[in-house]
């Protein structure tokens, strides 16, 4: 039986890998962007995730639309 497949959740819009790993992603649901920092590669490093904020304290939005494709 074959699933739908969902849309991802998040996309990775940023990724800077020295030292340690850090990735800004966009929650497609709501458009608020997130920091993540873990200081190895790989699984296991120890690690965080925060909001990106805007100078005012609000979260960064980015619109899910920018990220879909023309049709």
């Amino acid at each position: 039986m074959a699933r739908n497949k969902q849309p991802a959740r998040f996309v990775e819009i940023y990724t800077q890998k020295t030292p340690g790993i850090s990735k800004v992603l966009v929650d497609m649901a709501t458009g608020v962007n997130y920091f993540f920092h873990s200081e190895s590669d790989g699984y296991g490093g120890a690690g965080g995730l925060t909001p990106l904020l805007n100078p005012d304290g609000s979260p960064v939005i980015t619109p899910p639309e920018m990220f879909m494709t023309p049709q």
